[in-house]
């Protein structure tokens, strides 16, 4: 079926048809207009009565729409801010411990010889070290740190080429790694190398769907990560066996920063996501919160994991 444009008017009409309550036509024409129809459309289905017919619940608010819409960018802006903190520390970790061992010069720290060398590495290996030199390449004119290094001394040393790489590309050296890199730097997180190596692409794929603004409320993630300590403190209910909250969603990627941030960071993003939780249940009337944490995959008691640990237990 092909699209086609639709004045503000036809998109009120539309969700109107839909059973959607509208109290002021002029402020969800402005929500519309600024906020895109589309966007706004794709937080709905948690107000539908059911995915077959496509009608709202009898009572639900444009306002809850937009509240619920509203309530994703917030903790998106939360999510975000705490993995560029992620980056920054994984590009730091990472340069320290590769410059320590292989050298400051790019012709050191990238030989190929410095990296997993089994065969089914080969090829990525290969390919993942012309990424990097292309960014030297690349930002040696259009970055002030790297033209700096280059113009003066002849080199980009690992801790400023870091700078401009992807956090995806950050997150892929971990896998071309020599076993022994990749246990020392596991070993500053306090983790294993299988769960970084599970963790990691999950840490750039949120942060790439924040810095897009897509939604991320729901979101569930490629890669499952393992039963931690925090899935069984919290009680979190099991279904056939397993972990039915934070496995593949936003509360595994929650699990994932406890582990990853420093205890003080980690403490404010809870709280600054039980009060976006609070501000949104005050919203909410056709449904209730419990709908929108589950979604999320967040139990009940999750703002408990930020006292884990503290006070050592």
């Amino acid at each position: 079926m092909v699209k086609t444009f639709k004045t503000l008017d036809e998109q009120i009409s539309i969700l109107k048809s839909k059973g959607l309550e509208i109290d002021d036509i002029d402020y969800a024409k402005d929500i519309l207009l600024r906020e895109n129809y589309f966007f706004i459309s794709g937080y709905r289905h948690l107000f539908l009565k059911s995915f077959k017919d496509r009608m709202f619940i009898p009572g639900t608010n444009f306002r809850e729409l937009y509240a619920l819409f509203s309530f994703d960018r917030q903790i998106r802006n939360i999510i975000f801010k705490n993995l560029l903190i992620i980056e920054n520390n994984a590009k730091s970790i990472f340069s320290y411990v590769l410059s320590k061992k292989y050298g400051i010069k790019e012709k050191n720290y990238l030989n190929p010889a410095n990296f997993n060398r089994s065969q089914d590495k080969v090829k990525q290996v290969n390919d993942l070290l012309k990424k990097m030199k292309r960014q030297i390449r690349v930002n040696g004119v259009q970055h002030t740190a790297t033209e700096h290094y280059m113009n003066n001394y002849g080199y980009v040393p690992l801790w400023i080429l870091v700078k401009v790489l992807s956090f995806g590309i950050v997150s892929e050296l971990f896998t071309i790694l020599k076993p022994d890199d990749q246990k020392e730097i596991a070993e500053i997180y306090g983790v294993s190398v299988e769960q970084l190596l599970v963790y990691l692409p999950i840490l750039a794929n949120f942060r790439n769907l924040c810095a897009h603004e897509d939604i991320i409320y729901e979101h569930k993630t490629h890669k499952i990560i393992e039963n931690t300590k925090y899935h069984e403190l919290l009680r979190i209910p099991r279904q056939d066996g397993e972990y039915i909250y934070g496995k593949d969603d936003l509360f595994a990627l929650i699990i994932i920063l406890k582990f990853m941030l420093r205890e003080d960071d980690f403490t404010l993003l809870i709280n600054e996501f039980a009060y976006e939780v609070n501000i949104l249940e005050g919203k909410l009337h056709s449904i209730s919160i419990n709908k929108v944490l589950d979604a999320s995959g967040f139990p009940k008691n999750f703002e408990e994991i930020a006292r884990i640990d503290m006070y050592g237990n």
